[in-house]
């Protein structure tokens, strides 16, 4: 960074983990917990007999570690299982307009909801209501729609695969679709491109998988913050000497060096492990420049190696037994050009020709991606470029190979398995019509952006919300929150405040749930829910704190209240599902028979692996085949005028997702503030600026339209790839329309957004 200095603004030289984040752990404690309680929370995490940490997706180490879980995994924690409350009190005292200017932060510090509450607008204020009317109310307004496609219903990928079952069962026996949810705004790339590719949308590794690779690469995602747990496995791969090949815009703390807070020879002498062995910077949107690069690299050196008479670098017998369309594709590499390739990536085709020449060497490949991949215009042939360089060498289905999407929330993948999705085939209607004799719709619903239109348009009247924070997750806030102040009925299944609950409908309803962490006891008892992790594996977890308030009820239990409030002749028993969860599981079986004996082997300690036919080698595609796909040319991706920078959406230290615990970006310096923009001292030079600088930035859009902008931000010179910025989600989001998604996905653009960066305007007088 420049010497200038900015308030807020500093250098960062620590690794990750290490004190830094033993201090962060003890600071949420404090300012969180009560006395004793976060004890028995935070040594029940990630335990057979615990629950599953409610942030990420990253697997546990066969369940056995005795204190497995990360800073940030802490600080979810401490979040949920705060000692502070937000009761009808509270909202008696604050107004929905005054809460509306309070920051985010601030609304989901106030602690968890304790009653179900109803928006009353003579007062202004959200008041308490009974269960009973509030279901009634739900029921009453779900009846009324005169086409069941005028509901939507959000899932966050926090809801278990319990409650997720019991939602689709309800929306499904109800007459829709719609199911926009988390998934659809971060690896919806992942779950639509790769069964094209392979035959499933999922990942293809087991955790076991790092302990036999030998070459990782990692491109477009940051585990220091996003999945700190992965920290752990990428420590364990690079001190067995493992080359680690890293591709992101900017430099992350924990892709470059971490002490182990679990290690006391790193804690003590303040030694760190180093993760990547090597760090392209690449461009913002560079990565489909990056991985033809490779593949164009391979294509070269395997012919000159078999022309010389060696083996080449290319596994023709695995081609030629598995996969189909691989001319096509060396067709469309032998047409692009070094210099486009150059010119996209940012990098150099030395670069990029070194770290296809240590993919070459490798035996046992693993790729592992993030939302630095997905999240763009062209997120789809991103993921499909990834399981090309993979299937080029055979590096799927075998020991220590693999594709590896890191997925975000804790069970964002388990909900697409049981049923969370838009577009439902043939063997998820045969199950559900088979197990509980009703007909389900066949047509496909609305995803998150479609949802957004839809209500906006007016043809959407009623949203419903398992948990999240649907209206600050999307895109183009100014659109979104415009149209779901539209809407009839919304509904929210909460554990905390959080500002898409004050956007309010005609009629808006809050209801208080269960956390993770906490005792849930039905008619049949103490009660396990389980989730399915990025790798496939699916386990149990039963928290133990005494819930938040005696008034709290469980995600299913909930979901089964507003079904029987709605479907007065369902042929769901919702009643005896709730009783006894294993009765749910047991239904789960019925309608997807790769959760076969689910209830045993759930019991087992550590879960069990769900199938996955790619993992063996076995192709899940029409033809029975892998397939290899192409992408757009490097040329037909134009992003604006030439002084175009590329934005990217990222999270800061102290957030998960859309919740933020606290201001602090430890990692990248930034104290106390999120109103900064992050670009290259050059990038600022060439405009005029410099560190520190106020800046206005401005997405490039359509000819005649007014740009989207956000104002008055903070410049911070900083290594990021040239021709790249970055800026906090979901601030960032305000430069994110509502149209600027991938087409294929639908999933919106946040890491790819043509900008021009100003001069701030002068305050007006």
């Amino acid at each position: 960074m420049s010497e200038k200095k900015v308030p807020g603004v500093s250098d960062y030289e620590a690794p990750a983990g290490g004190w830094g984040a033993l201090g962060a752990v003890a600071r949420a404690v404090r300012e969180q917990m009560a006395p004793m309680r976060e004890t028995r929370a935070l040594h029940r995490v990630n335990q057979p007999t615990g629950f599953d940490c409610p942030g990420c997706a990253w697997p546990d180490p066969k369940h056995t570690s005795s204190f497995e879980f990360c800073e940030n995994g802490a600080k979810a924690v401490t979040w949920e299982a705060t000692s502070k409350r937000t009761t009808p009190e509270f909202f008696a005292q604050h107004t929905v307009s005054e809460l509306w200017t309070w920051h985010d932060h601030a609304l989901e510090n106030e602690g968890r909801l304790t009653h179900p509450m109803a928006y009353d607008q003579a007062t202004d204020t959200f008041v308490e209501l009974s269960w009973n009317e509030a279901m009634q109310r739900i029921g009453t307004a779900l009846r009324a729609q005169p086409d069941p496609n005028m509901v939507e219903f959000y899932t966050s990928g926090r809801a278990s695969n319990e409650a997720a079952f019991l939602y689709q069962l309800f929306a499904r026996e109800y007459g829709t679709n719609n199911f926009p949810d988390c998934s659809n705004m971060c690896h919806e790339a992942t779950s639509v491109g790769l069964p094209e590719s392979i035959g499933v949308g999922k990942g293809t590794v087991t955790l076991e998988d790092f302990d036999h690779c030998d070459a990782l690469f990692s491109f477009g995602h940051n585990p220091g913050t996003n999945h700190p747990r992965m920290l752990s496995t990428l420590r364990e791969v690079s001190l067995r000497g493992v080359p680690i090949i890293v591709f992101n815009p900017m430099p992350e703390r924990g892709l470059e060096r971490f002490t182990a807070p679990q290690d006391p020879v790193e804690m003590l002498t303040g030694k760190s492990t180093t993760i990547a062995s090597t760090y392209y910077k690449v461009k913002v949107g560079g990565d489909v420049a990056v991985l033809k690069g490779m593949m164009k690299y391979l294509l070269d050196t395997d012919e000159a190696e078999r022309a010389a008479g060696r083996a080449g670098t290319i596994d023709h017998d695995f081609i030629a037994a598995n996969t189909t369309g691989f001319d096509a594709l060396v067709a469309d590499l032998r047409r692009t050009r070094w210099d486009a390739i150059e010119r996209k990536a940012g990098l150099t085709r030395a670069d990029i020709e070194a770290a296809a020449a240590a993919y070459a060497k490798a035996e046992r490949v693993i790729v592992a991606y993030g939302m630095g991949i997905t999240q763009h215009s062209h997120g789809t042939e991103n993921v499909q470029q990834i399981a090309n360089l993979l299937l080029m060498r055979g590096n799927i289905g075998h020991e220590g190979a693999g594709i590896c999407p890191v997925r975000g929330h804790s069970n964002v993948q388990g909900d697409r398995t049981v049923g969370i999705t838009e577009k439902p085939n043939k063997a998820l209607n045969d199950g559900i019509r088979k197990r509980f004799g009703f007909e389900p719709p066949d047509m496909h619903g609305h995803d998150a952006v479609e949802a957004v239109k839809a209500i906006r348009d007016g043809r959407s009247r009623v949203l419903l919300c398992l948990g999240g924070n649907l209206a600050v997750a999307m895109s183009d806030p100014a659109a979104t929150f415009a149209a779901m102040a539209k809407l009839d009925l919304a509904v929210h299944i909460a554990t905390k405040l959080n500002r898409s609950h004050l956007i309010l409908a005609r009629e808006s309803i809050l209801l208080p749930c269960l956390g993770r962490t906490e005792l849930d006891v039905q008619a049949g008892g103490p009660q396990s829910v389980t989730v399915e992790d990025s790798m496939s594996m699916v386990h149990a977890s039963a928290g133990r704190l005494k819930p938040a308030g005696p008034l709290l009820k469980s995600e299913p239990a909930i979901v089964a209240a507003m079904a029987r409030a709605t479907l007065p002749d369902s042929k769901v028993e919702w009643e005896a599902f709730i009783e006894d969860y294993d009765r749910i599981r047991d239904a789960i079986e019925a309608v997807f028979p790769i959760f076969e004996r689910f209830n045993e082997r759930v019991r087992v300690p550590g879960g069990f692996r769900l199938p996955v036919a790619a993992s063996d080698g076995v192709w899940d595609t029409p033809d029975k085949r892998a397939h290899f796909l192409l992408a757009r040319g490097l040329d037909e991706d134009k992003s604006g005028p030439e002084d175009t920078l590329t934005l990217t959406t990222l999270r800061s230290h102290d957030q998960y997702n859309t919740t933020i615990y606290g201001m602090d970006d430890r990692y990248r310096g930034i104290t106390g503030r999120r109103d900064v923009i992050f670009i290259h001292a050059s990038d600022l030079a060439a405009r005029g600026l410099q560190h520190g600088d106020l800046i206005d930035v401005e997405a490039v859009g359509k000819p005649g339209t007014a740009p989207l902008a956000v104002r008055g931000y903070t410049a911070v010179a900083y290594p990021i790839a040239e021709g790249s910025v970055a800026m906090y989600y979901p601030e960032g989001n305000a430069l994110v329309a509502l149209e600027s998604h991938d087409a294929r996905s639908g999933t919106p653009s946040y890491k790819s957004v043509p900008v021009r960066i100003l001069a701030a305007r002068p305050a007006a007088p």
